[in-house]
């Protein structure tokens, strides 16, 4: 058994009230010893229509039918919904800036109403409650913990709107270094198989895992051996004439790192003592910094709504001007690159695998710049769209 917390949570909409004539249907059960890492937990629905999904740290929700109105906090979750067929449904999103749709552009048949997203903005709101009332959705597929450490909300709060609206499912699985995440973390595809089961979409949810399983096999037959493989330094800085970085550790092992992990690569800042960019630590490198550490290659978060020429043009262009940054090893190879997205889903891992395979191994996969695609987006689209 694990030590999650074993926890229910049974919260019927308020569109289950009026569905069953006013009378809350409830219902008990412990989350038990057969939650384990890697283990299918999609609930079949039982005869009445209801199905369970547990979760940490909400528990065990149990819904009395399918939710067609969700918000998600972050692209994420969002991302996963769209991979599920239900974009549709999305009401809204923690961050509307944060959530990157150009690649559903190479989808065809895939989209999301961006500008119903950006509307219904809850960091833009404050995380206002009345928006949440507003937008009156069966699920929020949002990590209470989060809400109650960045947010300031009282578990009477998330009770309220769990009663009042609908119940909340989730879990922030992008890093794993703030110290208020005390319970259980998931992988990108462990997560993706929660939303699967909420959403009762186990087909999807295989298909998708059977293409991203031939892709990563794919990838990894082709990389160099471990001591031919660069080590990368990622970091985070949104200017385009950067002075100092944001560190991240890839010994984290959150979902924003997956592809980075995936392919191989070594973390430059090993052994330096320096920490993962988290709530506590918002610690900066400069460039005299950066030269002691001399990464083989650089890459920079914050540049997501460019493309990879324009980075190019404008960030390293600067940094090969700069009096001290051209000297970095990364910098006159020209071996600085975008550094993907902080909540990436699984549509986002795809293309995020290729295009990190391409930063580092352009030798073999093509260069990043190039039109080389290493899975058949035709294939994913039909799997989201049902045209398989």
């Amino acid at each position: 058994m694990n030590d999650e917390t074993n926890s229910t949570t049974v919260v019927p909409t308020r569109r289950d009230a009026l569905k069953y004539g006013g009378t809350l249907v409830a219902g008990v059960s412990l989350a038990g010893c057969s939650d384990l890492v890697g283990q299918s937990e999609q609930t079949e629905p039982s005869k009445n229509g209801s199905h369970s999904v547990t979760m940490e740290p909400m528990g065990e929700v149990t819904f009395e039918s399918v939710p067609t109105r969700w918000v998600p906090y972050g692209g994420d979750y969002a991302d996963m919904g769209v991979a599920l067929g239900q974009a549709d449904g999305m009401t809204g999103i923690g961050q509307a800036s944060e959530y990157y749709t150009d690649v559903y552009d190479e989808l065809p048949g895939v989209s999301v109403d961006r500008e119903r997203i950006a509307t219904n903005d809850l960091v833009e709101a404050e995380m206002d409650k009345e928006l949440f009332y507003e937008m009156d959705n069966d699920v929020h597929v949002i990590d209470t913990g989060m809400l109650r450490n960045w947010f300031d909300w009282d578990q009477s709060d998330i009770e309220e709107l769990s009663e009042a609206v609908g119940p909340f499912v989730g879990n922030m699985i992008f890093r794993q270094s703030d110290s208020w995440h005390e319970y259980r973390y998931y992988t990108l595809y462990q997560a993706f198989e929660k939303m699967a089961a909420l959403f009762q979409e186990k087909e999807r949810f295989e298909a998708l895992k059977r293409l991203h399983d031939e892709l990563i096999a794919d990838v990894q037959s082709r990389i160099p051996p471990a001591d031919e493989r660069p080590n990368v330094l990622l970091t985070y800085e949104g200017t385009d004439e950067p002075e100092t970085f944001s560190p991240y550790r890839l010994n984290d092992t959150g979902t924003s790192k997956k592809q980075w992990n995936d392919l191989g690569v070594a973390d430059a800042l090993t052994g330096t003592g320096i920490e993962n960019l988290s709530t506590e630590n918002r610690s900066e490198l400069d460039y005299e910094t950066l030269l002691e550490i001399d990464p083989d290659v650089l890459l920079v978060r914050g540049h997501e709504h460019k493309s990879a020429s324009a980075f190019r043009e404008t960030v390293l262009e600067y940094m090969r001007d700069h009096p001290i940054a051209s000297e970095l090893t990364a910098v006159r190879n020209g071996r600085v690159y975008r550094g993907g997205y902080l909540r990436q889903g699984p549509i986002h891992n795809l293309f995020l695998t290729e295009r990190g395979a391409q930063q580092l191994y352009p030798d073999t996969f093509g260069d990043v710049t190039s039109k080389n695609d290493l899975f058949d987006r035709q294939r994913v689209a039909d799997i989201i769209t049902g045209a398989r």
